[in-house]
């Protein structure tokens, strides 16, 4: 088994933590190949994510979609580099109800910097919940959060 490197994949491998945001969408890893820039990730959306109609709350939808696009281009990026979400278009299809979802995102091209990426959100029944299309830019990894300095 090939050891791999960065904050990324010590998250996926065990050694780090999933970043909050992850953990409180429920993330969840259950497929990936770093080759051809696939994953499939589940989340688990809870009660607390619905909106007043009773379906998860778009923005929420989003945010998983972000995580599985994101995480794909990292691992095809290799670990030494993250992906930073430059843009994210988001198509909502149908409502989603609180459950498991599995999210499905793949590195459809890749320049220099910039790769462009796609997704899928999909409930137990398989039903097309959501998809989305990113671009994203390649840039150096980092061990931890950013701090701001205020003036």
């Amino acid at each position: 088994m090939t050891h791999r490197v960065g904050q990324f994949w010590d998250m996926i491998e065990g050694r780090r933590p999933a970043p909050p945001a992850a953990q409180l969408l429920g993330w969840k890893l259950l497929a990936i190949d770093p080759a051809a820039g696939s994953i499939e990730v589940e989340f688990l959306a809870t009660e607390s994510f619905l909106n007043p109609a009773g379906s998860v709350q778009g923005g929420l939808l989003g945010a998983m979609l972000d995580d599985t696009v994101g995480p794909a281009a990292m691992a095809f990026l290799g670990g030494d580099r993250m992906a930073q979400t430059l843009e994210l278009k988001v198509s909502f299809i149908r409502p989603a109800r609180p459950g498991r979802l599995v999210g499905r995102g793949c590195v459809v091209h890749s320049g220099r910097e910039i790769l462009f990426l796609e997704g899928e959100l999909r409930d137990s029944d398989q039903t097309l919940i959501a998809t989305a299309t990113a671009t994203a830019r390649a840039v150096a990894g980092h061990s931890g959060p950013q701090q701001t300095k205020l003036a």
